[in-house]
């Protein structure tokens, strides 16, 4: 008798190849999902479609990639779709049946019927790109409709793809993507940190209902720095493998053989002076033997001036992130995506070219898909602060009070994690310390002017008032006496799912002073 699995698919679509993953909600472990005629490998789908007019006729993935040599290919055969779903700007092919839109649909739907029946999926979680989100998220979200699933979430790319290697939230990052058909590189912030809640999923779908626009989760995503990208990828990698040993290629199973070889070159534990054989067709459908090695390998890429392209488009990057203010010395990592991104040459050629920056490389096609599982296990709609509440502290240089943010309006509740404060002594010999609370309030005031006689708002907005809580200020007495601006009391701010604000109080040497409710944020 089939296990049935019950919890969360992952799907990220890509540009050569789509990941499609699965996490029971009883297990942290994940497994690639396998569907016959359509992956290529565990979880691994080639981003193809193969739709014939008048017949209809269907296929996507592995079956559809079989089809790209057979006669009408040029109306009947779609791929590299993906890239211009949200894009107004790159011309796709004109000559195709479907345009990306329709190609991404048929792809979708296809694959969503063809999951096996072992996988009961209680939420489904997509992928978006950075550069394209908003189109694509509305292409999505009419999309999402006709799905038959409760929940359905969003995220972007680079904040999935940075998730399963603990990247700190707020971290700036260099990823560099080399697919099939394109190299990719962007620098961008990841959500959260400096006192922010940490990068949630944005809900398309809760309950069986759509929320796309009535959510209250805010759309919340990897802010871009920097983005450059070129239409090369690992196919023209393939396509130089075969022409150095047969100028003039003309069968495209000889493109699958090179990337075989390829894949295999990419390998860490390959030897410079190992040969490995690869069999190619040549004239009359004869097979040949060839042989490659690591060395080989490498000079046609330098060759064909891959590394040169790549410095390139490297300088071209930085300097546009130099221009908002990031440096090379900003990143916390530079994150390699794609399967080509895994050639021995090229992660040698970024450790030397940022050689202060860590290179991170998890598994490279289906890292975005499995962080995509790591975000969302616990995806919910969360409420959101409709006020600000601050903390009211002294400023012993102007000698006033005033008030810090600890939760900003917009962010959302329950709070993940702790906000951590550490105050100081105003004064010799200090043994209380006052908790005070403000909060902004609900609705802004606005200025009103006169012009003409008319009553007019104005252009400028008065800042926010902070209004001190009508409650009895939380006192905390310390054992020992502290000194003037001295660290002394660590306060550990947090919102329950009851909307109580609470502190956690230590004092400096983490001894526990207490735990206490400040009051209902409503």
């Amino acid at each position: 008798m089939e296990n049935f699995l019950s919890g969360t698919l992952a799907i990220d679509l890509g540009n050569t190849n789509t990941v499609i993953a699965f996490q029971d909600q009883k297990d942290k472990n994940y497994e690639l999902v396998e569907i016959a005629n359509i992956t290529s490998s565990p979880g691994v789908i080639p981003t193809v479609v193969w739709f014939e007019e008048p017949s209809k006729i269907m296929k996507i993935g592995k079956s559809a990639l079989m089809m790209r040599d057979e006669h009408n290919s040029d109306l009947f055969f779609h791929s590299n779709f993906k890239r211009f779903i949200g894009n107004p700007i790159e011309k796709f092919n004109q000559n195709n049946i479907l345009n990306p839109y329709e190609c991404g649909e048929k792809f979708f739907k296809f694959l969503w019927e063809s999951i096996p029946q072992k996988y009961k999926v209680k939420r489904l979680v997509l992928t978006a790109p950075i550069d394209t989100y908003k189109g694509y998220r509305e292409w999505l979200v009419n999309l999402c409709g006709r799905f038959s699933v409760d929940e359905i979430a969003l995220v972007d790319e680079p904040t999935a793809a940075s998730l399963g290697i603990n990247v700190p939230f707020g971290s700036k990052i260099m990823t560099i993507d080399i697919g099939g058909s394109t190299i990719d590189m962007n620098i961008v912030k990841i959500d959260g940190g400096e006192g922010k809640s940490a990068p949630i999923a944005e809900l398309l779908k809760f309950k069986g209902n759509n929320v796309s626009s009535i959510s209250k989760q805010k759309i919340r995503c990897a802010e871009i720095i920097s983005k450059i990208g070129s239409k090369i990828g690992g196919k023209d990698i393939d396509q130089w493998i075969v022409n150095y040993f047969i100028p003039d290629n003309k069968y495209a199973t000889n493109l699958l053989r090179a990337e075989e070889i390829k894949i295999k070159l990419s390998s860490s534990a390959i030897k410079n002076e190992n040969k490995y054989p690869t069999k190619l067709l040549i004239e009359g459908l004869q097979e040949k033997e060839f042989y490659l090695s690591k060395e080989i390998f490498e000079k046609i890429l330098i060759e064909n001036n891959l590394l040169n392209h790549l410095n390139s488009l490297l300088k071209e990057l930085l300097n546009e992130a130099r221009g908002k203010f990031c440096t090379s010395d900003d990143l916390n990592s530079i994150i390699l995506v794609g399967g080509s991104t895994q050639i021995p040459l090229i992660k040698e050629w970024i450790t030397k070219k940022l050689s202060k920056v860590e290179v991170k490389s998890p598994p490279p096609i289906e890292s975005i898909a499995l962080g995509a599982l790591e975000m969302t296990p616990g995806v919910r709609i969360k409420d959101v602060l409709n006020k600000g509440l601050s903390m009211r502290l002294f400023n012993r240089r102007e000698k006033k009070h005033f008030w810090h943010p600890i939760f900003f309006k917009g962010q959302t509740w329950p709070t993940e994690n702790p906000l951590k404060i550490v105050l100081q002594a105003s004064k010799n010999n200090q043994k209380i310390f006052e908790i005070i609370i403000g909060e902004t309030k609900k609705d802004r005031d606005y200025d009103v002017i006169f012009e003409n006689g008319l009553p007019k708002l104005s252009d400028v907005q008065r800042e926010e008032e902070i209004i001190k809580w009508d409650k009895k200020p939380l006192k905390i007495i310390m054992k020992n006496k502290s000194n003037l601006g001295e660290d002394n009391l660590i306060l550990l701010f947090k919102i329950n799912p009851g909307a109580d604000l609470l502190v956690e109080c230590f004092d400096i040497e983490d001894e526990p002073l207490g735990e206490f409710n400040l009051g209902n944020i409503y």
